[in-house]
C-alpha cells in the first residue's frame, strides 16, 4: 500500500519570539527524524508563494504558533474544517497570507482534503529571537504531535535517525578498483 505524500510546512517568524516556534520544530523533525514520504518545507512567512506546494500535496500539516485563547504553552491542533478559527486570529503577516493561499486552493479545488494545523499558543510574539519560558520546553511535545498525526496517516517516522553528508577524499592507487578521487555518500546515523 503506498502512502499519500505529506507536506509538513513549518510557518512563522524567527524574529518575534514564539511565532518562530514553527520553524523551530521544523528544524527539529529535520534533524531527529527519518520521515518515510513527507516533505518537510520551511514555509517562514512565504503565505501565497507556498501555494503550488499545498496545491501539490496530498496530504497537508502546517506548523505555526496558533492563537486559541489557551494558556501560553497549549498544544492546538485543527482539523481541515476548524482552520478558519486558526487563521482568524492573526498573530502575524504570514497567517493573512496563508489564508489567501488556503482559500485560493480550496477554490482551485486543489486543497488536499487532509489539512491539519497544529501548534502552540503563543505566549510572547515581540521583536526577539527566542522561545518564551512558556512555549520552549513544549517544542518537544509539539514535534511528538506532528509525529502522531504523520503516524496515523500511515508514515514510517524513526527517531534518533538523521541523513548526513559525508565527503571524504582518499588517494587511491592504480591497483584500486575504485580508481576515485572522491567519494561522497549519505549516510544514516543514530
Amino acid at each position: 500500500m503506498t502512502v499519500p505524500r505529506t507536506v509538513v510546512i513549518g510557518l512563522g517568524n524567527p524574529l518575534m519570539g514564539d511565532d518562530g516556534v514553527g520553524l523551530a520544530a521544523l528544524a527539529r523533525l529535520r534533524d531527529e527524524w527519518l520521515l518515510d514520504g513527507v516533505e518537510l518545507v520551511d514555509g517562514a512567512t512565504w503565505g501565497l508563494s507556498l501555494l503550488p506546494v499545498i496545491e501539490d500535496a496530498e496530504r497537508l500539516v502546517l506548523v505555526d504558533a496558533i492563537a486559541a485563547h489557551g494558556a501560553p504553552g497549549d498544544i492546538i491542533e485543527l482539523s481541515r474544517e476548524r482552520l478558519p478559527i486558526y487563521l482568524s486570529r492573526k498573530l502575524s503577516p504570514h497567517q493573512v497570507d496563508m489564508k489567501d493561499a488556503l482559500a485560493l486552493a480550496e477554490w482551485r479545488g486543489r486543497l488536499p482534503s487532509d489539512v491539519v494545523a497544529i501548534g502552540v499558543q503563543p505566549g510572547v510574539v515581540e521583536l526577539g529571537t527566542e522561545l518564551s519560558a512558556a512555549v520552549a520546553p513544549q517544542l518537544g511535545r509539539l514535534v511528538r504531535t506532528v509525529i502522531e498525526q504523520l503516524e496515523r496517516w500511515g508514515h514510517t517516522c524513526v527517531q534518533g535517525v538523521r541523513v548526513v553528508e559525508i565527503s571524504a577524499r582518499r588517494n587511491f592507487n592504480d591497483s584500486d578498483p575504485l580508481n576515485a578521487s572522491n567519494d561522497e555518500a549519505r549516510a544514516c546515523t543514530r
